[in-house]
């Protein structure tokens, strides 16, 4: 069973939702969260890249990025630019792109659930990453950005999300990129509580590194308390659960720097000892439609490889992936890309920037050549969590990203 309650959220007044609301921390950098929040003292990147109120250049990990995260913080609440729900609750959360709906429940769950597997993950972290986001949260005591999970469908929470987004919204508007953010209260908490202790197990799909940070916080913090019972604010963390048909994933491509010294041409008949390898045609356009296909451009055309169907081994979950196949066959033997994690030749894109920003690399001489892949399915990824094996780096691209700061937990209450 899964545990989720709800929780007493720091959250905007309606009115200034919209100002409020944020990019997640980890896609934009620090130029970028900059010019975002220019002009904007409300928007919650002041908290979550605080570093954009420092002096240029200051170290991301230096303890003044921690005390300003903190300090703007509890600026947003004394302006009351945050406020404190009355009473625990649990929210749907909406999100609409391109005309295409997709819904969440966003409660708190037990870090107990994330530590004893019922919460199940298929990416590794990185240390450095982990200690910024666990002395994030405890500076803050708060999870300042929801983490991202998916169960599997159950008639129960399809029917309760379907009957509860037709109320009146506590937020609703449409930010800047064009994207439409609504949040409902659910008029009855204990019905979602009940039917998640019916899921066996959820997914992290997005945010490995903030539900570790939320475990490792909830442990020190318990360390510390002699009369711990694993019922406190600290041992439950902000999250946001998709069923599973709510999702779209999108490809994560690949562009390499060089050919590792070779030719176009040797590249080419490299590629087709691999697999069947056909010209695109004008106007077709460049991304894949099947599984175990992927587009490439290079020296100004795009093709199409397509690996042999005896090249799959679909017993296993990690190799039979697009972004599997396309490492062990091409880019490591070919191209000389031997751990895509530390290999500074390989860039990753992410599949909302579509195939004219790939194109767009290669004919600038950014990169010599670019990778269209098929996109990684919600069912691999649960299926590769469930067999407890790592996805490869930059498997997923996840639209629309989650804004932070719409609903805030807190350690303490």
């Amino acid at each position: 069973m899964i545990r989720i309650r709800p929780f007493r959220a720091l959250r905007p007044t309606p009115g200034l939702a919209k100002d409020v609301a944020s990019v997640p921390y980890d896609v934009v950098n620090t130029e970028e969260a900059s010019d975002m929040a220019a002009g904007n003292p409300k928007s919650f990147l002041h908290v979550v890249r605080p570093e954009i109120d420092l002096p240029a250049g200051t170290d991301l990990y230096d303890d003044r990025v921690y005390d300003k995260a903190r300090e703007n913080f509890l600026m947003f609440q004394d302006k009351g630019w945050l406020i404190r729900e009355k009473k625990p609750e649990i929210y749907l959360y909406r999100q609409i792109m391109d005309g295409r709906s997709q819904v969440s429940i966003v409660a708190s769950s037990s870090v107990n659930d994330y530590n004893d597997d019922r919460i199940k993950k298929h990416e590794k972290t990185r240390q450095e990453k982990e200690d910024d986001r666990t002395r994030h949260v405890l500076t803050l005591r708060a999870n300042a950005g929801p983490v991202f999970l998916t169960i599997r469908d159950t008639d129960r929470i399809n029917a309760l999300i379907a009957q509860d987004t037709t109320g009146e919204p506590l937020f609703d508007f449409t930010a800047d990129d064009d994207i439409q953010h609504t949040v409902w209260i659910v008029p009855d908490a204990q019905a979602y509580v009940e039917a998640f202790a019916e899921v066996p197990c959820s997914y992290v799909a997005d945010g490995h590194h903030r539900s570790a940070s939320a475990a490792r916080a909830g442990a020190e913090l318990g360390g510390k308390n002699p009369d711990h019972t694993g019922e406190e604010e600290y041992n439950w963390f902000l999250t946001a659960i998709f069923p599973a048909n709510q999702l779209k994933i999108l490809p994560y491509n690949r562009v390499v720097k060089d050919l590792a010294g070779k030719a176009a041409s040797d590249v080419l008949a490299a590629l087709e000892g691999v697999g069947k390898v056909a010209l695109l045609r004008a106007g077709q356009e460049p991304t894949p439609t099947t599984p175990g296909t992927v587009c490439i451009h290079l020296d100004g055309k795009w093709y199409t490889l397509t690996f042999p169907a005896d090249f799959i081994d679909g017993s296993d979950p990690v190799a039979s992936l697009d972004v599997s196949l396309l490492q062990d066959r091409v880019l490591a033997p070919i191209l000389g890309i031997g751990d895509p994690r530390t290999d500074n030749r390989i860039g990753f894109v992410g599949g909302i920037r579509g195939t004219n920003d790939l194109e767009r690399r290669v004919n600038t001489g950014e990169a010599a050549i670019a990778f269209s892949l098929y996109p990684t399915t919600v069912e691999q990824l649960m299926a590769i969590a469930d067999a407890g094996k790592i996805m490869p780096p930059k498997s997923t691209w996840f639209e629309p990203k989650l804004r932070s700061g719409l609903l805030v937990h807190t350690l303490d209450d």
